[in-house]
C-alpha cells in the first residue's frame, strides 16, 4: 500500500503533499530535517492521508492535489482524508 499524504505547517501556515509506503517514517524524516524542501518549516503534522494500492496511483493523486488552490485542497482533506 502506498499514501498520500498531507503535512501542515501551523508556523508557516504551509502545506506540503508527498507519497509514500510509511506515513509515520516519512512524518518523522520531515520534522527531524532530513528533506531539503521542508526542513525550513518545520514543525510539521500530519491533517490527512489516503491509501492507494500503487505507487502510480499514488502518484498520480499527489500531481493532482498539488496541482488544487488551497481553498479546494482544504475541501478536499475535510471530505477525504484519514486522520490516524
Amino acid at each position: 500500500m502506498y499514501y498520500v499524504y498531507i503535512l501542515y505547517s501551523e508556523k508557516h501556515d504551509k502545506y506540503y503533499i508527498g507519497q509514500t509506503n510509511d506515513v509515520k517514517a516519512r512524518l518523522e524524516r520531515h520534522n527531524n530535517g532530513l528533506e531539503n524542501f521542508t526542513s525550513k518549516y518545520i514543525p510539521w503534522i500530519l491533517v490527512g492521508f489516503i491509501t492507494k494500492p500503487t505507487r502510480a496511483e499514488a502518484v498520480v493523486l499527489e500531481k493532482k492535489l498539488k496541482n488544487l488552490s488551497r481553498e479546494r485542497l482544504q475541501i478536499f482533506i475535510a471530505k477525504y482524508c484519514n486522520r490516524s
